[in-house]
């Protein structure tokens, strides 16, 4: 008899064995598909190509005589002060505005400058879409600073288009090196 409970336990631990590693409870990415780590770091060129968008957009705004009453992007905003799960949610939506905005100003004589900034803007957005759990159905609700956030970018649009231009324009180059490398670090970015 105490063969034969051996010979079940060898047979049990050979296939566990070979049945590999236990599966983790918590997933490696927030949604099937999301891969944002590949933006941790942009090139160069795309670096260059920002940087003389937005040196363009500022040296347009200035030409134009605009006041502002309130920052859309507040300047001590942090993304690392949201939960990992916040962090893709708030860029997202600060990325729609972006792209809203610039693409209207894309009409303009500036775009040929915004044109390889617009399309990196766009592939990040819709790279970043697959890593935003869906709000209203699923997963947690927005609360707190994330909430505050998405509540502002909302209001955004009722703003003067030159207090939208203006925000965006300044908040161009820290949207696409710093929040962007945030959330592309996931639980990294501290």
């Amino acid at each position: 008899m105490a063969t034969a409970w051996v010979l079940v336990l060898v047979a049990v631990l050979l296939g566990l064995t070979g049945a590999g590693p236990v599966p983790t409870s918590k997933p490696t990415s927030t949604r099937r598909g999301c891969l944002m780590s590949r933006f941790q770091s942009l090139s160069p060129r795309e670096l260059e190509a920002i940087k003389k968008a937005k040196d363009a957009l500022e040296e347009s705004l200035s030409a134009r005589n605009w006041s502002c009453g309130s920052r859309l992007f507040p300047r001590a905003r942090d993304l690392r002060l949201l939960q990992a799960w916040e962090r893709p949610v708030a860029l997202e939506a600060e990325l729609a505005l972006t792209l809203k905005v610039l693409g209207t100003m894309a009409d303009s004589s500036l775009g040929v400058v915004l044109d390889q900034p617009l399309r990196l803007l766009r592939h990040v957005h819709s790279e970043l879409q697959a890593c935003v759990p869906s709000l209203p159905t699923a997963g947690p609700r927005a609360r707190g600073r994330l909430h505050h956030w998405l509540h502002r970018l909302q209001k955004a649009p009722k703003e003067s288009q030159g207090c939208l231009e203006a925000s965006v324009t300044f908040n161009l180059f820290r949207l696409l090196t710093w929040d962007l490398k945030c959330v592309a670090s996931g639980d990294l970015c501290v």
